[in-house]
């Protein structure tokens, strides 16, 4: 007979484990000067940041396909215990080069952390239960950016930036064991087939992908025989993995969950979503520092309007989207969305502070109605043995919006700012990006609507 499973304190386990997932990916621009001071290497700096990012994106689809095969405390285990090892060894590292080597460690671990917690809720939840713990898990990324600058600056001035990475090892063991010893789920006693050969091809195609865009344009021009080459080799991976995934016994990840609606829609709508998002987060403090002459301090401060609307309309739309509809849900906050962007491109040079406020606040409630019932209809839309492939695609498709967005973003930027000291040059470089937000804005509201209506996703969820 299975143990039965003490939902409180898998929880804690698994918001400790979102937690620092989510606080690592601000904490480590807090101890930028120090590091670089102590280690050196400021050219390979920038690949602390990227081969973090590139590694998560590459590990998330494979830690949810193995979560779907080996069940989720497994592999909850081994990602957090990656992440927790490759923390240790970053807070250890004596050169540039083995810091951003032991961080491709760590966001392999990280690929595991957010899309099997969700996955463990979805399982523990059903119904208007797990809309109401998607909100509360939401708000840990941004309790997590807003707490990152000030934890780290607190280690950085009174300890060491090596302990932005230690603080992990304390957190991450708990988390670790409140889910192994009171997480119980049934596991299937059968021959597990790893799909080998679409894991690989995978691996490579979106590794070329995300150096290409991480490089390109900055390191490498994109009309370079580096930065083509990557992108074909790119597509023919792609092809490769698809031919294979068709054929595969047991595939990384099954062609069939891109037949369901629901999963597509969501899929593209977090793609547009997050790329604009992302984008707004690196532009607003540059306006504000250097087109309205505030503080740096002041600047950095300005996405925590975001910072606070987005989990607070999370738990608003995860008590309300079972009353008000889903689907009604994720078009509203869009609507939102379309707002907010509109504002902001309307924005002029000598626009008040306050305006960034507003725009901010409206964005982050409309982020929090499209997030949150986003991923509940994710879970929604497949049964147990897919849920951690159709969590891992979300994400995926989240991950990859903000990667290209700000290869997108930072090239259009460019293109309209050929020097730092002209006022108007970079004002005319953010208005065109935030112009194109705009656009993307309005597309992700005319994709929702292509979202099944409340009644049948409610009849499909009863199924799932």
């Amino acid at each position: 007979m299975t143990p039965k499973t003490n939902v409180n304190m898998v929880i804690i386990g698994l918001l400790a484990a979102m937690f620092i997932g989510a606080l690592d990916v601000t904490i480590v621009a807090t101890a930028t000067p120090h590091i670089i001071a102590d280690l050196h290497g400021v050219s390979l700096f920038s690949w602390v940041f990227a081969v973090y990012t590139l590694t998560t994106c590459v590990a998330v689809p494979i830690f949810g396909k193995l979560a779907d095969l080996f069940g989720r405390k497994a592999v909850f285990a081994v990602g957090i215990g990656l992440f927790v090892l490759g923390s240790i060894l970053c807070g250890a590292a004596q050169s540039m080069a083995e810091l951003i080597w032991f961080r491709a460690l760590q966001g392999i671990g990280a690929g595991a952390l957010a899309p099997v917690c969700f996955t463990i809720v979805g399982d523990l939840f059903s119904g208007k239960q797990r809309g109401k713990m998607m909100g509360v898990f939401s708000s840990v990324w941004s309790v997590a950016g807003l707490l990152g600058p000030l934890i780290g600056g607190y280690f950085v001035d009174q300890v060491s930036w090596r302990w932005i990475f230690y603080i992990n090892v304390p957190i991450g063991a708990a988390a670790l064991l409140l889910v192994t010893v009171f997480l119980h789920q049934p596991i299937e006693r059968r021959v597990k087939k790893v799909d080998y050969l679409g894991t690989l091809t995978f691996t490579v195609s979106l590794s070329a992908l995300l150096y290409a865009l991480l490089s390109g344009g900055s390191d490498h021009p994109w009309d370079s025989p580096l930065i083509i080459g990557l992108f074909a080799v790119a597509a023919v991976f792609l092809l490769l993995f698809l031919w294979i995934e068709k054929r595969a016994e047991e595939p990384m990840m099954p062609l069939s969950i891109f037949r369901i609606r629901v999963l597509n829609v969501t899929n593209v709508s977090g793609f547009l979503t997050f790329s604009i998002t992302t984008g707004l987060t690196i532009y607003s403090p540059i306006w504000i520092q250097s087109v309205l002459g505030h503080s740096a301090t002041s600047s950095g401060l300005i996405v925590m309007p975001m910072s606070l609307a987005w989990p607070l309309a999370s738990n608003i739309a995860g008590r309300l989207m079972y009353r008000m509809g889903v689907k009604a849900s994720i078009v509203f906050g869009s609507s939102l969305v379309v707002a907010g962007f509109i504002w902001l491109a309307a924005l002029q040079m000598n626009s008040p502070y306050v305006y960034w406020i507003g725009i901010l606040v409206v964005i982050g409630l409309g982020m929090g109605f499209v997030a949150t019932p986003s991923t509940v209809v994710v879970q929604s839309a497949v049964g147990w043995e897919n849920r951690g492939v159709a969590n891992a695609s979300s994400m995926l498709l989240r991950a990859m919006g903000q990667t290209i967005g700000i290869a997108v973003f930072g090239t259009i930027y460019n293109q309209h700012v050929t020097t730092l000291d002209s006022k108007s040059e970079l004002a005319a470089g953010m208005h065109a990006v935030f112009l194109l937000m705009c656009a993307i804005a309005i597309a992700n509201l005319l994709a929702v609507q292509f979202l099944p209506k409340h009644r049948e996703l409610m009849a499909h969820q009863q199924s799932a």
